[in-house]
């Protein structure tokens, strides 16, 4: 059988093995329990969430120069008219 390559091999299922201390694996657990969820499902969505918010937290972001120039570029644009956006800015709140 020949070997997969990386493209084909990253389109199956990956298993993740972790060593994990029998009373945080009682409180995943009870949580998991407690959501309906699986303890696969219930720490696969936090380790999900936790990684869209380490991306999203990102303060540096390391450009190529062509990158760097399409971003200014892209800041440099001026906005098109938008004229639900002005309407809605432009109305009064009804708390106001």
């Amino acid at each position: 059988m020949a070997a997969l390559d990386k493209t084909e091999k990253r389109q199956r299922s990956e298993v993740v093995n972790m060593r994990i201390d029998p009373n945080q694996l009682d409180l995943i657990d009870a949580a998991a329990s407690l959501c309906g969820k699986s303890r696969s499902a219930f720490m696969l969505d936090a380790a999900y969430r936790a990684a869209q918010e380490a991306m999203l937290d990102r303060r540096l972001f390391c450009l190529s120069d062509e990158q760097w120039e399409a971003f200014n570029k892209a800041l440099d644009t001026p906005p098109t008219k938008n004229e639900k956006l002005t309407q809605l800015l432009t109305t009064q709140a009804p708390w106001e």
